[in-house]
């Protein structure tokens, strides 16, 4: 039995319980309340509920942390050096289209930096657990990223841009660069996931534009936790800040950010090691 810090047992407790009331909603989509935030971006019943749980429980078992949160936003805390970053359901379309492909993603950021993350499927009951320094695991199986060096032997993962975001210039000209070399790329509609999947060695490298923090926070800690590397698309730190993600292990983290033709702004010019 691999052993499990107090922090990582709450957030598995809550994203368990969470997970019941998702499940049980995915079964009856046709009686869920959708709303939409904005084009092609939609908000559900269940998104609300999730989040409802989740902000109990965590609140409950450290009542001085902070949240910040998809749906409720910034939630003050009187520890300033803790928060908690939370995505009550990553791949919302995913779900409403009843595709189970979607997860629970919670992390601990610690002075501004993701200190704990996990990420639950819950359809697959796979557990993804990492904390700094105590190396990443799947349903208490170490992880490791992959150890392919070679782009024409790597799977990639991505997000597309769907209508009402910018940059689909700037993504076809990134997957075009990538798809020409490598042995594939998949676009399966959630972040955490594809995080997750990097961490396990199933991709061997992810890329995206413009994601927010709950999105990427907790598998960030994973890949790192993995041997892998997470920067921004410049190769710096703002992954948490616009600056996009992207992550590989250190063979391939070089290389894809060529392919990709690495954008923004950076204060950092090399990957960040784990």
């Amino acid at each position: 039995m691999v052993y499990r810090s107090p922090i990582l047992n709450v957030m598995t407790a809550a994203a368990h319980k969470a997970a019941r009331g998702l499940v049980r909603d995915l079964g009856e989509l046709e009686h869920l309340q959708v709303s939409k935030k904005g084009p092609a971006d939609y908000v559900s019943k269940a998104d609300r509920r999730a989040e409802a749980i989740l902000r109990t429980e965590l609140k409950k078992a450290r009542p001085s942390y902070g949240l910040l949160m998809e749906e409720s936003g910034v939630v003050e805390g009187s520890d300033i050096s803790n928060r908690w970053v939370v995505d009550p359901l990553d791949g919302t379309t995913n779900f409403l289209h009843g595709i189970p492909h979607f997860a629970i993603s919670i992390a601990l950021e610690r002075d501004g930096d993701p200190f704990a993350g996990v990420i639950y499927a819950p359809v697959h009951d796979e557990m993804y657990v990492a904390e700094k320094g105590a190396g990443a695991y799947l349903n208490g199986r170490r992880l490791r990223v992959s150890a392919r060096k070679s782009v024409d032997e790597a799977l990639f993962a991505t997000g597309i841009p769907f209508c009402g975001l910018p940059d689909h210039d700037l993504f076809l000209r990134q997957l075009q660069g990538v798809m020409a070399v490598s042995a594939g790329v998949r676009r399966f509609g959630s972040a955490a996931l594809d995080l997750a999947y990097v961490a396990a060695g199933r991709y061997d490298g992810y890329w995206e534009n413009g994601l927010n923090p709950w999105d990427v926070a907790a598998g960030i800690v994973l890949v790192r936790e993995a041997g892998g590397f997470v920067t921004d698309l410049a190769g710096g730190r703002r992954m948490l800040s616009g600056g996009g993600i992207l992550a590989a292990n250190s063979a391939l983290h070089p290389q894809l950010q060529r392919l990709i033709g690495g954008s923004g702004e950076s204060g950092k010019a090399e990957p960040e090691p784990a």
